[in-house]
């Protein structure tokens, strides 16, 4: 039974590692989204003073 519940214990773990990963994940992809944004924007600033 302990090792049973050792089991389910330590995969309750790793679920949460994993979860923890993909939003670190979808973190630096919104960052590297608002980068993005951040030089288009601008890129039509220096075409708008041209």
């Amino acid at each position: 039974l302990l090792l049973k519940e050792k089991e389910m214990n330590r995969k309750h773990r790793e679920e949460r590692e994993r979860e923890r990963e993909r939003e670190r994940e979808r973190e630096r992809e919104r960052e590297r989204e608002r980068e993005r944004e951040k030089e288009r924007e601008r890129e039509v600033v220096r075409n708008m003073s041209v």
